[in-house]
């Protein structure tokens, strides 16, 4: 009767462990359902952002460029003052800067996602080294732009300045370790190939009427420009590894605003150190379209360019830098296009070519990065299931 009774205890035991491990399996399986479907809308509201951020990376960029080459078109001749229209609008970002940050929660991670102390503080004399450093790069990176852009087509110029990507990735070698591979040379191989093109382009098909010195002046600009443009992409990603150490909105943010002010301190100095101040009321009056579309004009430049870092402030935190400057450099091969509408500017076949050439090396690199993410990812899975794996060990053993 007492191992009746035993056996008895036992299957009721087991009956009731039984209907305790469905109970857990069921809202598991309830909590993993919820998870996937928490998970599913957040992605469709990130898809969302991502794509109002491209489209004013997109918008902005090819505005602000058409802009700029109307300026000279109508009779503005102050490279300066055209420089100081691509960077005066940064107080724009300082709404969005406050807002975002009062409503975001601030993480503090570093580049490979793992939380570090949230009390560190960068020293302030390395943090002004950097953003005055970064600042006074980016001055003269937006002063070669204006000449560029004065001397050459502006489907020539946009073409030339899809090089960034591969100046980047050069760059991005030397001070950020970026691993060399056939997709990376395939994509600098393209790109030299694609601006080396353009030296060869026939006097008829240039449509600004400068000499053939002049074009080379602003070729060799509009390339300076475009590895500075690459330069400061890597010294910045440099800047947050050693330095700022961290990728919260915050430190982004800092780190446009900050250099934003050096840089256009810079260059105001250079409008009033070059003379060219002294001509703006001049060049005002005899501006083809009137005074208010001269203002107008400068205005609206400063805006586009302050839309365009806005998205790609957004891609930055959204995505990451490398998809923000990709995104960028897929825009300039519209503005080619929009320049034969506006501005009657003429498609020759070394030009098409060039276009073509660019798109396979932003392809190429972009692919790149891609199979590097995806490393990375199955990296950080595979991380966290050896985690999980010990984790559920430990408690087998606890129980055991």
């Amino acid at each position: 009767m007492g191992e009746v009774h035993e056996l008895q205890l036992h299957k009721m035991e087991d009956a009731i462990e039984a209907k305790e491990t469905f109970s857990l399996e069921k809202n598991s399986l309830e909590d993993q359902i919820m998870k996937e479907s928490s998970i599913i809308n957040k992605k469709k509201i990130n898809y969302f952002k991502v794509a109002i951020y491209v489209t004013l990376v997109l918008v902005g960029q090819s505005c602000a460029t058409l802009l700029g080459r109307l300026y000279y078109e109508k009779g503005g001749k102050s490279k300066w003052m055209a420089t100081f229209a691509q960077l005066a609008g940064f107080p724009i970002l300082l709404p969005y800067y406050f807002f975002i940050s009062s409503t975001k929660k601030i993480t503090t991670k570093n580049k490979n996602n793992n939380i570090i102390d949230p009390n560190y503080q960068p020293s302030i004399f390395m943090l002004a080294f950097v953003y005055v450093s970064i600042g006074l790069i980016v001055a003269l990176n937006c002063y070669l732009f204006s000449i560029g852009l004065l001397y050459l087509p502006i489907s020539t110029f946009t073409l030339i300045c899809s090089s960034q990507l591969g100046f980047n990735a050069l760059f991005a070698y030397f001070l950020n370790s970026l691993k060399v591979t056939p997709y990376i040379i395939n994509s600098i191989v393209l790109l030299t190939i694609s601006s080396s093109l353009l030296l060869f382009q026939s006097d008829s098909s240039n449509s600004t009427h400068v000499s053939k010195k002049m074009y080379l002046i602003g070729f060799i600009c509009t390339l300076c420009s475009s590895a500075g443009c690459g330069l400061v992409l890597s010294l910045t990603q440099l800047g947050f590894k050693k330095v700022v150490k961290k990728e919260n909105f915050k430190a982004i943010m800092d780190m446009i605003i900050y250099p934003s002010i050096v840089a256009t301190c810079a260059t105001l100095l250079g409008l009033f150190a070059s003379g060219e101040w002294n001509d703006i009321k001049k060049e005002m009056e005899e501006y083809e379209i009137g005074k208010a579309s001269y203002v107008l004009v400068l205005t609206f430049i400063a805006i586009s360019w302050k839309v365009f870092n806005l998205g790609c402030v957004g891609l930055i935190f959204e995505v990451s830098s490398l998809f923000s400057m990709a995104i960028s450099v897929l825009g300039l091969p519209i503005v080619p296009i929009l320049a034969v509408v506006f501005f009657k500017e003429k498609m020759n076949g070394i030009k098409v070519i060039s276009m073509v050439l660019a798109i396979w090396g932003f392809i190429s690199y972009v692919y790149q990065q891609y199979l590097d993410e995806s490393e990375n990812k199955k990296e950080n899975r595979n991380t966290s299931n050896v985690t999980k794996g010990s984790s559920t060990l430990e408690e087998c053993n606890i129980r055991g």
